[in-house]
């Protein structure tokens, strides 16, 4: 796999066609929860997969819209989305799109019209007519009825089960039934939510995985790792997964042991709870890593923590860091979530008992462990190239 693109110049203008173009036999238009950025989620992993694979693929990848009104509300300077643009590496083959939010969804449904029809102009300036929709982000379900591609619901959290407002959870709540209705195919990345979905309608699943050997060469000691024993949790710091009180306590109990908690991340969290961890004296924030640089932080901790809140939410998951836990075989505890509970290489403890387990993990460091029989995101890509390969085999009627 490619070392990680970036992004190429802003499209101005018309985007005309390369004489080549009737040799593409594939074009997704991918609307993701997520940026096209440096830390690697699934949805990049499986896109840049499909791009290496298969040269007769081409994506335009939709990313979550800038939102200068609520940034100004978080007296945060506002900023526009990027536009389109084609990202570096992949040779024109792969767009990516960033729309400006101009209203709030509390004036109503314009707010996503816009949007969508930003994607449609998009679509109209690459010259593309037919194709694949794979939706990952479903406040664009309407997307579905107006472009009337065949279309991909790609289910990687159950949304429906996070704590939310009461408005937003009822928009999530119609965007999810309307999906699970309406797309050609539903895929799901987690055991849980093959039980949840699949009693509504067929589903596919299709776990995480790790690239194995990028993870498994050796690599040397980040300078900005502290000197003392290290607890590392890698992961977005959000309250919808983190149990921010269980990482102050395991801080106390593993200060006292000369030990320190990293956090390796971006930070979603609330800015009370951000403080809760930057002030603790036993507890380094260190931000989001690129993710070539994220094996050497796993590697070179005494452990590897997974300190998350346990609900119906944190079920529906297929934690990515499972994997890349196992892939660097460092001792691993974890609270009783799905993907670690069930798997023997990881120490699950309930919440009491966390602390003192993880301050026992860096009392002597514990040799390496090669686990075997950990996916490989290879594995996964074969998986979601025969999905999208049907899909496109059904053709696509006029947009409506």
């Amino acid at each position: 796999m490619r070392s990680g693109p970036g992004v190429g110049s802003e499209v101005r203008g018309t985007v005309v066609a390369d004489a080549g173009e009737d040799a593409l036999l594939l074009r997704l238009v991918v609307v993701s929860l997520e940026a096209w950025d440096q830390v690697w989620r699934r949805n990049q992993y499986l896109l840049d997969g499909l791009l290496s694979a298969d040269d007769t693929i081409e994506i335009l990848f939709v990313e979550p819209p800038a939102d200068p009104l609520h940034a100004l509300t978080r007296r945060s300077r506002p900023q526009s989305g990027l536009g389109l643009r084609a990202a570096e590496g992949y040779g024109g083959r792969l767009w990516l799109y960033q729309p400006t939010k101009l209203l709030p969804r509390v004036v109503g449904p314009m707010a996503d019209a816009l949007i969508r029809s930003g994607i449609r102009r998009c679509l109209g300036r690459l010259g593309w007519d037919v194709g694949v929709l794979w939706i990952n982000d479903p406040a664009a379900w309407r997307l579905a009825g107006i472009l009337r591609w065949p279309t991909l619901y790609d289910i990687t959290d159950d949304w429906v089960q996070a704590h939310r407002t009461p408005r937003e959870h009822e928009r999530l709540r119609t965007a999810d039934a309307e999906l699970l209705a309406s797309c050609d195919e539903v895929v799901v990345c987690s055991a849980g939510l093959k039980a949840t979905k699949g009693s509504v309608r067929a589903v596919r699943l299709i776990p995480n995985a790790v690239d194995i050997d990028r993870y498994r060469l050796p690599t040397t000691r980040p300078l900005d790792l502290p000197g003392a024993p290290v607890a590392l949790y890698v992961g977005t710091l959000h309250e919808d997964r983190l149990d921010v009180g269980l990482v102050v306590h395991t801080a106390t109990e593993v200060g006292d042991k000369g030990g320190v908690v990293v956090l390796v991340g971006p930070n979603a969290l609330s800015a009370e709870n951000s403080a809760l961890l930057t002030e603790h004296p036993s507890i380094v924030v260190l931000g989001p890593r690129e993710r070539d640089a994220v094996p050497a932080y796993l590697q070179n901790a005494h452990a590897l923590i997974v300190p998350h809140v346990v609900d119906d939410f944190t079920e529906s998951l297929d934690p990515i860091k499972l994997y890349e836990y196992l892939a660097v075989g460092r001792p691993i505890v974890s609270t009783p979530v799905a993907g670690f509970r069930e798997h023997p290489g990881s120490t699950v403890v309930g919440r009491d008992e966390f602390p003192a387990v993880v301050a026992a993990a860096l009392a002597e460091w514990a040799p390496f462990v090669e686990h075997v029989d950990v996916p490989d995101w290879s594995d996964r890509v074969g998986a979601i190239r025969n999905v999208v390969t049907s899909l496109a085999a059904k053709g696509t009627l006029p947009a409506g």
